[in-house]
């Protein structure tokens, strides 16, 4: 059964791929969408409301504290206090004026012994590694994923979690990730607004995810889904006290309680790397066309967000949409057009 998508709003701009294939959003109070866009040397913070009211202009711009530096997932603070900037050799809480407010240092994330640094504070180097950070929903802490041991001998390299205080940077939990030899990485907020989840793409190595809390007083991590290395975390949702995951190789979607125990599954197809939840009932996601020779798996799909039962395939106005959705949890989901850098949002 195939139910038809209506078109609710576009916005063209320099960046809007981001807005679909990047990391951008950081849902803030009462379930407003924060789009973070990279944009030259800044960091842009847009209302994603405002963006498609016909309002270009970002609410804040926060300056890259690295020129030369490229990589990393930044966050942004619930009251735009500052971004916590994920470098190569520190993580950087920078105000909107430029000024520094903590920095946390950290080994490097490239491996190659006594390469150089250029730059500011001599940042920046060829590496194409990183890591990543998440500001905590009462703006309280700063989760960063970083080097905590590099050397010599790549027996010393050792990544980590942290958590720092988001007021002075300072250390106040932290976890070795003897596991991880990171390509990248994201955070992911829960919105219980108390666990923070780490992804870490470790390319051809596989993926990691961790789910942690921080009481004050002692770090709690859940990292059940990591002996096969193989899920991708994707989304969360207010209505839901777990998580969605993907397997890297598109071979089922999952539905998660925090603590990794799979509560639902669908194997029917190979799965793309487009999905989320588009309400609390309903769970939004893609096919992937390269692995599935059956035309009639093809396509966009509507499931049951508790039983990831299959439930309509969604039917766009001129027909299949290619590339990757972003469902926004509101009943709400964004594509993004190539040929004209436009992003459009759709309700079934």
């Amino acid at each position: 059964m195939d139910v038809d998508a209506h078109l609710l709003d576009s916005v063209a701009l320099p960046g809007a791929r981001e807005l679909v294939y990047g990391c951008p959003f950081e849902v803030r109070g009462t379930g407003r969408h924060r789009a973070l866009l990279p944009h030259g040397a800044d960091l842009e913070v847009h209302e994603l409301e405002a963006l498609f009211a016909g309002d270009r202009a970002p609410d804040v711009v926060f300056p890259l504290p690295w020129p030369g530096w490229g990589g990393g997932v930044h966050s942004v603070h619930p009251d735009l206090a500052f971004a916590a900037f994920s470098g190569q050799r520190s993580v950087r809480a920078v105000r909107a004026d430029g000024t520094t407010r903590w920095v946390y240092e950290h080994a490097c994330w490239d491996q190659r012994v006594g390469h150089p640094h250029t730059g500011d504070e001599r940042q920046v180097c060829p590496g194409s590694e990183s890591g990543s950070s998440g500001i905590s929903a009462d703006g309280r802490f700063v989760w960063a994923h970083v080097v905590l041991e590099a050397g010599d001998d790549p027996e010393d390299y050792l990544e980590g979690w942290v958590v720092l205080d988001a007021e002075d940077g300072r250390e106040l939990a932290r976890l070795p990730l003897p596991d991880s030899v990171a390509s990248g990485s994201w955070h992911l907020a829960h919105p219980d607004g108390v666990h923070m989840g780490l992804c870490v793409g470790m390319g051809q190595d596989g993926v990691l995810v961790y789910w942690g809390r921080w009481d004050g007083r002692e770090l709690t991590v859940h990292d059940g889904l990591n002996d096969g290395l193989d899920r991708i975390l994707f989304d969360v949702h207010p209505d839901h006290a777990g998580f969605l995951t993907v397997e890297h190789n598109g071979n089922d979607l999952q539905l998660h309680a925090l603590d990794g125990t799979v509560l639902a599954e669908n194997e029917e197809v190979r799965w793309g790397h487009g999905c989320g939840f588009l309400d609390g009932d309903t769970v939004l996601a893609t096919t992937r066309v390269a692995y599935d020779a059956d035309p009639e798996a093809h396509g966009t799909w509507l499931l049951d967000a508790r039983t990831l039962e299959r439930r309509e395939r969604v039917r766009y106005p001129s027909g299949p949409a290619d590339g990757l959705v972003r469902p926004l949890g509101d009943g709400t989901w964004l594509t993004y057009d190539a040929t004209t850098d436009t992003v459009r949002r759709w309700t079934a």
